[in-house]
């Protein structure tokens, strides 16, 4: 079934567009089938819970952390991380590029957009990101890699307002791409789409769709 469903989301996707199979709550037993039919990309959100899994389960999975991330858990997955999605603040920023530089790595990190409705969703207004992308401080860095951006859009059934958020969120991204890193091949990432909206997040340019309820069903716990 996994495998069935994996497949068929691959089918859908463009070229350009990777599939993050979001595996938090599920064991490493889910994991492993999705791995068996060729996945790479898991999403997890909880530090503890991704240390387990890294431990248990093949060494070439790309572990994306997408949830929040607490500043003092960064040491523990700074070591293998591929990908952070939600980095949220300058200050979560120079802490990953502080273990960055510990682990002697430039982490890939993805700048969290804070677009939709709701207030409880964290992130950078599109504002305070321009504004922190044009101080420049970022460029000083020396164990992060600054890849793209995230959001997450609003939860509801209002596909127009859902399209709405996304396309801001491309239109910052492309904005930021020519004004700061024209000539950086690294910045490529656009992290929207989960589950529910996927197909709208893909029409507006995700590069990285986040999905875990359509593969794996129901959280275990």
């Amino acid at each position: 079934m996994i495998c069935q469903v994996i497949e068929s989301i691959r089918q859908e996707l463009p070229q350009q567009t990777h599939l993050v199979a979001v595996s938090k709550y599920h064991p490493c037993e889910a994991i492993q089938a999705a791995y068996d039919c060729g996945q790479r990309i898991f999403g997890e959100s909880h530090v503890q819970e991704l240390m387990a899994k890294h431990d248990a389960l093949p060494k070439d999975i790309e572990w994306h952390f997408i949830g929040h991330l607490q500043t003092n858990k960064v040491k523990y997955i700074a070591p293998f991380i591929s990908l952070i999605h939600a980095v949220d603040t300058p200050k979560l920023l120079n802490e990953i590029n502080k273990q960055g530089i510990k682990n002697g790595r430039r982490i890939p990190c993805l700048l969290e957009l804070h677009v939709a409705q709701e207030e409880s969703k964290y992130g950078f207004s599109l504002e305070a990101c321009e504004a922190y992308l044009e101080s420049g401080e970022w460029k000083t860095l020396e164990g992060v890699q600054i890849c793209g951006m995230m959001c997450m859009a609003s939860n509801t059934d209002n596909e127009e307002q859902i399209v709405r958020e996304f396309r801001m969120a491309n239109s910052f991204f492309s904005l930021c791409k020519e004004k700061y890193f024209p000539h950086d091949d690294n910045f490529c990432h656009r992290s929207w789409g989960m589950s529910d909206d996927y197909p709208l997040a893909v029409q507006n340019g995700s590069t990285l769709v986040r999905i875990g309820t359509k593969i794996f069903g129901e959280r275990s716990y």
